[in-house]
């Protein structure tokens, strides 16, 4: 793999992982939580909570369960680095990679516990869920995976054909 794939990948981690940190860090210092402030309205507002659980508040009791499946989904990614060599497959790990830390890191550190840390939410749209810049982040590099794997676009930057080229062909055409 070409280094410069690894560096652009690091580069979305870090730019969706700081960019997540620090919103974080302006929602808790200037907001009370259950705040809402108008940004948009009626289409955007800040809504500042604390999520214990997943989209939509699922699984709120089993905030440990997403704790471990954080720190999986980026070991699996940091595991494949070596095997990117496609500037989208770059761009859509780094931002999985870097909203999977951004929550991680508040599931590790923030109240009520170590490992079982509330996630800050903020972003408000109406009939929709609560959600942050690492989420963002995470649906953004998974819509691109989506993308990439439908265009046959592999991790390696080779492409994929839906059927056999012309030289595989038989005499026949078929």
């Amino acid at each position: 793999m070409p280094v410069r794939y690894g560096v652009v990948m690091l580069l979305c981690t870090l730019v969706a992982y700081t960019i997540d940190q620090l919103t974080k860090q302006w929602v808790v210092a200037t907001m009370s939580e259950g705040q809402v402030t108008p940004v948009l309205p009626p289409l955007l507002s800040w809504r500042f909570i604390r999520n214990p659980g997943a989209a939509f508040s699922i699984g709120t009791d089993y905030t440990w369960v997403f704790t471990i499946i954080m720190v999986v989904v980026a070991v699996a990614i940091v595991l494949q680095v070596r095997k990117v060599a496609s500037w989208g497959w770059a761009v859509a790990l780094g931002l999985v990679l870097g909203g999977a830390l951004g929550n991680l890191t508040d599931r590790l550190l923030r109240e009520p516990s170590f490992g079982q840390g509330h996630v800050v939410d903020f972003i408000a749209l109406p009939n929709f869920a609560i959600f942050n810049i690492a989420d963002s982040a995470v649906v953004s590099g998974v819509g691109l995976v989506c993308i990439l794997t439908l265009r046959g676009i592999g991790m390696d930057g080779s492409r994929g054909t839906d059927g056999p080229t012309a030289g595989e062909q038989g005499d026949d055409g078929r």
